[in-house]
């Protein structure tokens, strides 16, 4: 097997950069390069590695360049270029942005590659508090955000892709398929309490979760939903199980070790528990996903409105 070396980094300018990745190029072997698309990661050194994995995770499907703007320098703007391996003898160019919010505002545009598809991803903690998001946005054929902690609604010119409900989608899967009999189906008015326990501190997630379930029994709010931190191997960002109850009847999926999930169906002349396949999904799984799937449906939309609602009251 031949291991592919990265090129880079080398320091540059924003003036410099396709110089500086012409020249790294011409380094290589690769006489084609793969214009697949901008993907503009805005995050900060805390998230920088996480951010640089999932990008490699993507192994150039989406975005044969990748800008990742660091939101928290302290001095002066530097960038620096390199070729990052992909496996296959491939290359993706990645400048990253050493900055602040106020710097990293009209030198990204520059660096975009034209006549592509542009992805912006905010992958930062923090709220947007300058007008850096907005600027992009002006751009952008794709919004990748987790859209509940940034309050940014379904519906805006560009497709918003919401990593939280990409990451939900295996686990969206295995509760519908709970009620495929139309015995089971017969149980959902019976339904009047939810819980959902999730992975790690952030509940915005299982929030989201809870809206798509909400949505699907037509209630109006979600007031009959409580939100736990769960004990389960997954990662921040998933969930570890969701309980649905009511009189007579009781609904409940439970991550186990590994990937595998208890699924409990119980109501009038049924007892049933079952183990389902629920894949976990990682942070790069999720991209990838949003950005070869983009996600407008109604039934996104409906979700978050009763999710953004929950933190309201």
């Amino acid at each position: 097997m031949t291991l592919v070396k990265p090129f880079g980094p080398v320091s540059t300018t924003v003036q410099k950069a396709q110089a500086t990745l012409d020249e790294l190029w011409s380094r290589t072997n690769v006489e084609t390069r793969a214009y697949t698309g901008n993907i503009v990661a805005l995050t900060t050194r805390e998230h920088l590695r996480r951010v640089e994995e999932a990008l490699t995770g993507l192994e150039g499907r989406y975005a044969g360049r990748q800008i990742i703007g660091l939101m928290d320098g302290k001095d002066d703007l530097k960038v620096h270029a390199s070729l990052v391996p992909q496996g296959h003898g491939l290359y993706v160019e990645r400048l990253v942005l050493d900055a602040n919010e106020a710097q990293l505002q009209g030198a990204v545009l520059p660096l975009l590659r034209s006549a592509t598809v542009n992805h912006v991803w905010w992958g930062s903690d923090a709220r947007p508090t300058g007008v850096l998001l907005k600027e992009l946005t002006e751009v952008a054929d794709q919004l990748i955000v987790d859209s509940l902690s940034l309050d940014i609604p379904p519906g805006r010119h560009y497709a918003l892709a919401d990593l939280s409900w990409s990451r939900s989608a295996n686990w969206r899967e295995a509760l519908a398929q709970i009620f495929d009999t139309p015995e089971a189906a017969r149980q959902l008015r019976h339904v009047r309490e939810m819980t959902v326990r999730h992975a790690g501190r952030n509940d915005l997630p299982a929030r989201l979760f809870a809206g798509f379930v909400g949505d699907a029994l037509k209630w109006r709010n979600l007031n009959h939903v409580e939100f736990r931190a769960g004990k389960c191997s997954r990662e921040g960002g998933d969930l570890c199980g969701i309980e649905l109850t009511g009189e007579g009847v009781r609904f409940a999926l439970t991550a186990q070790e590994g990937e595998m999930v208890r699924v409990e169906a119980v109501f009038s002349g049924c007892d049933r528990v079952t183990e389902v396949h629920v894949p976990s999904m990682t942070l790069a799984d999720g991209l990838g996903r949003v950005m070869a799937h983009p996600e407008r449906g109604e039934v996104f939309e409906h979700a978050w409105k009763l999710a953004k609602a929950s933190l309201d009251r």
